[in-house]
């Protein structure tokens, strides 16, 4: 099964890149985790941030593949436990759909990706860094895996 992280942000600071890629290079072949990164637009006064998230969007809407799952990261999606992502991701496995989570731009999510989206998901009620959601989102799957796979990395 193939996880695909589609982010709007490029140029992160070492610290997220490198949390990234740790968690990504722990995922066990049977669910590869890659990165799609997208070059934000330019915010100038001329533009409003809806047109920033707009022309964004177009953009995220090309990056999705054909028959993916979608799950957009939003701080008023739904709010799993890792035991209920490990149980998605179980019943993922099984139908092969490829799934994508997609983490907005500094204006956040434009309607058009929230209205694609499977699922609107987050990680915490609060904002956070779009970079530090990449950390924690791959951290995330890396601990469901661990679940699905009874590895000790997780405890309960």
């Amino acid at each position: 099964m193939k996880l695909n992280i589609i982010a709007v942000g490029h140029k992160m600071p070492d610290w997220i890149s490198e949390g990234y890629n740790e968690f990504a290079k722990r995922m066990p072949r049977d669910f590869a985790l890659t990165l799609t990164e997208l070059k934000p637009d330019k915010r100038i006064s001329a533009r409003t941030p809806q047109q920033v998230m707009a022309e964004e969007a177009e953009r995220i809407l090309a990056a999705i593949p054909n028959d993916a799952r979608v799950l957009a990261m939003d701080e008023r999606g739904a709010n799993w436990t890792t035991m209920k992502l490990a149980e998605n991701m179980k019943q993922w496995q099984i139908d092969g759909r490829e799934t994508v989570f997609i983490i907005g731009g500094t204006d956040g999510l434009d309607p058009k990706i929230k209205q694609r989206a499977d699922q609107l998901l987050q990680l915490s009620a609060m904002t956070l860094p779009h970079g530090m959601v990449r950390v924690m989102l791959a951290e995330q799957l890396y601990r469901a895996v661990s679940i699905l796979n009874n590895h000790p990395y997780h405890r309960e």
